[in-house]
């Protein structure tokens, strides 16, 4: 019997390293997208995952979008189009001389 559970110890091994590894980062991050999507609000400058930059000027709970208004305009976005890294690096770096 000691050796069934010595020969399984390796693949229980194997799955907890990839779950503290690789699931539950990606759950994490998950949870702080989702978290960041939902504290959207007027005004906010953001950068879309495609590098967009605009302005949050509407956003509508129903369909979970956002208007941003841009340069070219104004662009209806899904929340989830709005990237979490570089939205926060954008409004956290030092303010540009002109």
């Amino acid at each position: 019997m000691g050796e069934g559970v010595s020969s399984f110890l390796p693949l229980l091994l194997m799955f907890a390293v990839v779950y503290f590894f690789m699931i539950a980062p990606q759950m994490k991050r998950a949870k702080q997208e989702k978290k960041f999507a939902a504290a959207l609000k007027r005004g906010d400058k953001v950068i879309t995952k495609s590098g967009m930059h605009g302005r949050v000027v509407d956003l509508n709970d129903k369909d979970n979008s956002c208007v941003i208004e841009t340069m070219a305009g104004k662009i209806k976005f899904d929340r989830s189009a709005i990237s979490m890294e570089m939205s926060r690096k954008l409004n956290t770096a030092p303010a540009q001389v002109k």
